[in-house]
C-alpha cells in the first residue's frame, strides 16, 4: 500500500551538492571518481539511507555519490505505514489516523489503532525534505542518467551509469535490473492498486477516521479491498487494491473506483486531482542481499513485506541496521535474523493459501481483526510481535488449513 502519485510539480536544483555531467566531450576514456559510499536509486531506500548518513556525527563527511535515473521533480508516490512514537520523517507526515474502519461480509466495525498512528507522506514532501538538508553537505554528489551494471572489484565495487564507472568502498542499491527468476517451490503474486485523489464540492469526510480496509467490493478476482483515506474534509485518496496473479485490463480499475465511490461513499459530484497506479511484489522467494561491498536495499534487498507489501519501516529498520554496522566499520551487510525466519514462514503460509485459493484474503483479515486488538495485528505485521501474539493470531484462523499450508512450506 505504497502509492505511487503523479500530480504536476515544480522542483528547483539550486542544491550546493555537485552535480556531474555524464559526457565528457574531450576525452574517450570514462571518467572514474573513488567514494566511499555510492546510493543508487534515490528513492525511499537510498534516500532514507542518506538521511542517517548526513545527521550521523561520525559518518557525515564520508564522500557520498547519489545516483538515480533523473531529479525527482513530481509528487509520484505516496507511502504509508504505521508508528507508536515520531519518527525520523514526522516533520514531513502529510496527515495521520488512530480510528479506521474495517468492512467484511464476515465483520466490520470502528478500530482503534492505538498506541499506532497509520501516516502518510507525499513522495514530493519526502524529496524535497532530505534534498533540503543534502544542500548542507558539499561532500554529496548527485549523479543523473541510467544505471547499466554494478560489479565488485579490488577492495570496493563500481557502477556503471551511461558508460561511465564510478567506484566506492561499498556501493547500496536499491535498482532491480531485471525481476528475478522465481523458483518453481516459490510463490509471486502481485499487489497491483489504482488510486484516485478526490475533492468534493462539499464536506464529505471525516479527517480523524480511514478506512483501512473495505472488502464489501467483489472478490471474484481474488482477495480486493479498498481503502480510504481523508485528508481534508472535502478530499480523500481513494485505493482500489488487488492479491492477484495477473494485473486487469487498464479500464477495470477506473471502473470498480467509480462504482465504489458512487455506492460506498455515495457521491456523485467530485473531482479526481490526483492519480496512481502501481505494483509491489509479494513473493516469499529470496532476493539477494547483495555480494561482497554492494549491497542490495529496499525492495532489492527484500525489504517488501511478503503478506501484506507494506516496504516504508522495512527500509527504516535496515537503514538503522546499516548505520550501526558502518560505526562499528564493520561490513554492512545486515544479516537476516533468527527471528525474521519465524516471519518468513508465517509470509509463506499465507501466500500458499492465497496462491492455491484456499480461504479467502477477506475472510483472513476479518478474522485476524475481529479476534485480536489492532495493536497486536499491526505488530504482527511489523515483525514485531512476541510469542503469546502469534499463539493468538494462530489461534483466530482455521487451524486446519494454516497448520496444513505451514507443514507444506516447512517440507518444502
Amino acid at each position: 500500500m505504497e502509492p505511487a502519485f503523479h500530480p504536476a510539480s515544480t522542483f528547483v536544483a539550486s542544491h550546493s551538492c555537485t552535480f556531474i555531467t555524464l559526457r565528457n566531450n574531450n576525452c574517450k576514456t570514462p571518467i572514474v571518481k573513488r567514494y566511499d559510499y555510492i546510493i543508487s536509486g534515490a528513492g525511499a531506500a537510498g534516500l532514507s539511507l542518506l538521511m542517517r548518513l548526513m545527521i550521523q556525527g561520525g559518518l557525515n563527511n564520508k564522500q557520498i555519490l547519489v545516483i538515480d535515473k533523473e531529479p525527482k521533480t513530481s509528487n509520484d508516490r505516496t507511502w504509508c505505514f504505521w508508528e507508536q512514537a515520531p519518527g525520523m520523517f514526522e516533520p514531513i507526515v502529510h496527515h495521520s489516523w488512530q480510528q479506521m474502519h474495517f468492512y467484511s461480509a464476515y465483520f466490520s466495525s470502528l478500530l482503534s489503532l492505538f498506541p499506532y498512528k497509520y501516516k502518510m507522506i507525499r513522495g514530493i514532501d519526502f524529496y524535497n525534505f532530505v534534498m533540503a538538508e543534502a544542500e548542507k553537505f558539499s561532500n554529496i554528489t548527485f549523479q543523473y542518467g541510467n544505471v547499466e551494471a554494478f560489479a565488485n572489484e579490488g577492495d570496493g565495487a563500481s557502477v556503471i551509469v551511461d558508460g561511465t564507472r564510478f567506484t566506492a568502498d561499498y556501493v547500496f542499491n536499491s535498482i532491480l535490473l531485471s525481476r528475478p527468476a522465481v523458483p518453481a517451490d516459490k510463490y509471486y503474486l502481485l499487489q497491483h492498486f489504482k488510486g484516485w485523489m478526490i475533492e468534493t464540492p462539499e464536506p464529505a469526510f471525516d479527517m480523524e477516521v480511514a478506512t483501512l480496509m473495505d472488502f464489501r467490493v467483489s472478490q471474484q478476482k481474488g482477495t480486493t479491498f479498498v481503502y480510504v483515506l481523508p485528508v481534508a474534509n472535502n478530499k480523500a485518496l481513494v485505493e482500489y487494491t488487488l492479491f492477484t496473479k495477473e494485473l486487469l485490463p487498464a479500464d477495470a480499475y477506473d471502473v470498480a473506483l467509480k462504482d465504489y465511490i458512487a455506492s460506498y461513499l455515495r457521491l456523485n459530484e467530485y473531482t479526481v486531482t490526483e492519480t496512481e497506479f502501481g505494483i509491489i511484489p509479494m513473493t516469499n522467494m529470496k532476493f539477494l542481499k547483495g555480494e561482497g561491498s554492494i549491497v542490495n536495499i529496499g525492495t532489492a534487498g527484500g525489504q517488501t513485506k511478503a503478506s501484506s507489501g507494506y516496504t516504508f519501516r522495512f527500509i527504516q529498520k535496515q537503514s538503522d541496521a546499516i548505520i550501526e554496522a558502518l560505526l562499528k566499520n564493520v561490513h554492512p551487510q545486515v544479516p537476516e535474523k533468527l527471528l525474521n525466519k519465524r516471519f518468513n514462514l508465517y509470509d509463506s503460509t499465507l501466500l500458499n493459501i492465497l496462491h492455491h485459493n484456499k480461504m479467502g484474503g477477506d475472510k483472513i483479515f476479518a478474522d485476524l481483526f475481529s479476534k485480536n486488538e489492532p495493536a497486536r495485528v499491526l505488530r504482527f505485521l511489523d515483525n514485531e510481535s512476541s510469542l503469546e501474539d502469534e499463539i493468538n493470531i494462530m489461534h483466530s484462523v482455521p487451524s486446519g488449513i494454516f497448520m496444513k499450508a505451514a507443514f507444506q512450506e516447512i517440507f518444502r
